[in-house]
């Protein structure tokens, strides 16, 4: 009965263990960082509360055209000379409604509907810088975790090198400077295992910063470095620039300015306003003389010093301004697009290169280990086909990398945002 109560209990305490274990490393695949990223991102969720403020201020502005309500209420005491006092109550209603205002409020309005535009596209043009940092840090650790397969592998095959050498040197078929070569080559191939190791806890950090984790836990990139897209066919880029976040950005808060210089030039017209009250007010609480009032305003600047002047030219200047960036930013679109497609392709067209070079390496050191082996070659023209094969490895790795950069590239000039799986 005891046994198996301990057995029960050692089983149990097993379990727990693997479970916790298999806690311990997070597999994440590109899917999952997308949407962890649309929740989390802090960046992202700057940017929707961006789009809170300029709603809220259409809010504000479109309140000038509903009637503006205030109520009073009052007790003032007063002596005369011969000390006599007095104390009056009031209260009342007022009501103003603006009824004129150079269509001021009008052009604020339509300003405020262009800053809404203005960060929504803010909003797309972060989510796709989001997408494009989250994108590159998930590459990084993908190609991390694969240089550590890969510099186990040689850091495998340094140490049977090590190994056949030192045979040959103890047999009196190889000098100390190669058995000391060997030796070297072993022990940097021990530390590439631990900076690749360093690598991926690196990779791991700033994955958890773009998916807007607070805290670090240990993860693994699940995927393949695969480029997805494929576009051969050079394409229009000058109509895929009108489609830009960041050039409908531009033309948003051009027009927003636009307005906001008619604005400007709509303080020089007259404001008219519609005012009313009724209250009551005595001498005793509650007052019972009723009292009511209604009058329309008129208020027109004279001289001001020239600041409403000064504040069209400023609004002038900031149009001009606005339109140039408007210029700039698609000239800047049209090229990024086009720098960000040729580098794509080239960096598709250079992991056939590198794959090929990889093939010939392989075969290369199969061959010389055997000749070394059986004293075909030198121990110096062997090691030059070892330290290319390990050289080469690790470029073929790193073009697979590149390419998936420069894809996330392509798709963020683009425009593509954290839906664009």
């Amino acid at each position: 009965m005891f046994k198996n109560i301990k057995l029960i209990i050692t089983l149990t305490l097993l379990l727990n263990a693997i479970a916790i274990n298999a806690k311990v490393i997070e597999q994440l695949t590109w899917k999952d960082c997308l949407k962890e990223a649309k929740q989390n991102n802090p960046d992202l969720i700057s940017a929707k509360e961006k789009i809170n403020q300029a709603i809220a201020n259409k809010a504000i502005v479109r309140s000038n055209y509903l009637p503006q309500l205030t109520s009073n209420l009052s007790r003032k005491s007063a002596k005369t000379t011969n000390r006599v006092n007095t104390d009056t109550y009031s209260y009342d209603i007022n009501v103003q409604q603006l009824l004129f205002d150079g269509f001021k409020t009008s052009y604020n309005t339509a300003s405020a509907k262009e800053s809404i535009k203005s960060s929504q596209y803010n909003y797309v043009i972060t989510s796709s810088n989001v997408r494009l940092n989250l994108r590159t840090a998930f590459i990084k650790l993908l190609k991390a975790q694969q240089l550590l397969d890969i510099t186990k592998n040689i850091a495998s095959r340094r140490k049977q090198n090590l190994e056949l050498v030192a045979l040959r040197y103890k047999a009196g078929r190889e000098h100390r400077g190669s058995l000391l070569n060997a030796q070297a080559n072993f022990i940097q191939a021990k530390f590439d295992v631990t900076q690749a190791k360093r690598d991926i806890n690196l990779a791991q950090r700033e994955l958890a910063k773009e998916l807007g984790r607070k805290k670090l836990l240990p993860t693994r990139a699940s995927g393949k470095l695969k480029v997805k897209t494929l576009v051969k066919k050079r394409p229009n880029f000058m109509k895929l620039a009108e489609n830009s976040p960041l050039l409908l950005e531009l033309i948003a808060n051009r027009k927003a300015l636009q307005f906001n210089l008619k604005s400007a030039k709509a303080d020089l017209f007259p404001k008219i306003y519609a005012d009313a009250s009724i209250g009551r007010d005595d001498t005793h609480w509650p007052p019972h003389n009723e009292a009511w009032s209604a009058e329309m305003s008129l208020s027109l600047p004279i001289f001001e010093g020239g600041r409403r002047l000064a504040q069209i030219s400023k609004a002038r200047a900031e149009l001009f301004q606005a339109q140039a960036d408007t210029q700039s930013g698609n000239n800047y679109v049209t090229f990024i697009l086009e720098k960000t497609w040729k580098e794509l392709q080239d960096a598709i067209d250079k992991i056939e290169v590198q794959q090929n070079f990889l093939q010939a390496a392989k075969e290369r050191a199969k061959i010389a280990k055997a000749q070394y082996s059986t004293g075909l070659i030198s121990f110096n023209d062997w090691s030059i086909i070892e330290d290319n094969l390990v050289t080469t490895e690790k470029s073929y790795l790193n073009a697979k990398a590149d390419a998936l950069v420069s894809e996330a590239n392509w798709i963020q000039a683009k425009g593509g945002t954290l839906n664009y799986v």
